[in-house]
């Protein structure tokens, strides 16, 4: 059930949490399927809905960066420099677990996963949260294990239906891509995940850039060959390539469904297997905020193969780029 972000409802919405009930909520990267991470057991429901391995560990929320000493054993400086220029906003830090925190959060591992959401409707929540539980909330993405993210209320009910009883509609994700996640654990910084906050911003705030993931590195959520995945199969090809790509799909009877950022649109015939075209932004920021949605658009019933315009390859489309990498990596359970 979709209910609006009143005063009333944020407070309803705390007091389930804190009776170990699941709720979707939004954050200005994507909708969140949340639970009191301090409960176990609410933590395995959230697992058991989105049916995601037990050893992949979820992100906890919370309201201020105050908050994050009940969860991690320590903030190393790195740490403090990052949070104090980067929370509220789209940036997990992965740091040592403090004694006591349940592994089933962290997936088994002794690293744990926090930041500070900046929407509005999601601190509301959780500050409401503080007053009645934890103040602390378990949220994955609200979606199904290794499918498209949910960037608006009505996706999250396109997921999941009668099995969730309450999500709180914020509007639409302002970012609309995940967290970026440092590990800090270590001690150095090591990108886990792109996200909108780019590797510049960090190396700025770190006096260095950071280093890049490997085998050592902690799980962390989005990091799986194939993850934010449509059902239908997903190409990346060169804008110049686009046409091409897509007549022949649509003669090999193929169902094709096009999304194009600088391609022009050429003329196809308009009978029934001529490919749906869909046009997405140029601009970066734009684009990231519609990217799921437009995935979600074309991934229709009866769509065999979505083809995307390859977005350029420099550094602020790195997030991007990731997204649609894992999107169209192979998977046995696509429709064709």
């Amino acid at each position: 059930m979709i209910v609006p972000a009143t005063p009333e409802a944020l407070e309803q919405a705390a007091r389930a949490l804190a009776a170990g009930e699941v709720v979707a909520f939004p954050t200005e990267t994507v909708y969140g399927l949340g639970a009191d991470a301090a409960n176990p057991e609410a933590v395995g429901r959230v697992f058991a809905l989105k049916q995601r391995p037990a050893n992949h560990p979820l992100i906890v929320h919370l309201a201020s960066t105050e908050a994050a000493a009940a969860w991690a054993a320590d903030m190393p400086p790195m740490a403090c420099r990052l949070a104090e220029r980067f929370w509220p906003g789209p940036l997990t830090l992965v740091l040592r677990r403090a004694p006591g925190v349940n592994t089933v959060v962290t997936g088994g591992q002794d690293t744990i996963g926090l930041r500070v959401p900046s929407h509005p409707v999601a601190l509301a929540l959780l500050q409401a949260f503080a007053g009645v539980g934890s103040g602390a909330i378990a949220a994955p993405s609200a979606n199904r294990f290794g499918r498209l993210s949910a960037t608006r209320a009505s996706h999250v009910v396109e997921e999941f239906g009668d099995a969730l009883s309450r999500v709180i509609d914020g509007g639409d994700s302002d970012v609309g891509i995940e967290s970026t996640i440092v590990d800090v654990s270590a001690g150095r910084a090591v990108l886990l995940r792109p996200g909108a906050i780019g590797i510049d911003r960090l190396a700025e705030a770190l006096g260095e850039l950071p280093a890049a993931r490997d085998a050592q590195s902690p799980r962390a959520s989005g990091t799986l060959a194939s993850h934010y995945a449509p059902q239908a199969r997903v190409m990346l090809v060169e804008a110049d390539l686009i046409a091409e790509i897509a007549r022949f799909l649509a003669g090999d009877g193929q169902s094709v469904a096009v999304l194009a950022r600088t391609a022009g649109e050429p003329l196809f015939d308009g009978g029934p297997a001529s490919p749906r075209w869909f046009r997405a932004p140029v601009d970066v920021a734009a684009y990231a905020h519609d990217l799921y949605a437009s995935l979600r658009a074309l991934d229709a019933p009866g769509i065999d193969v979505i083809v995307v315009e390859q977005p350029p390859l420099d550094a602020a489309w790195i997030a991007v780029l990731d997204r649609l990498q894992r999107a169209a990596a192979d998977r046995p359970d696509r429709r064709r």
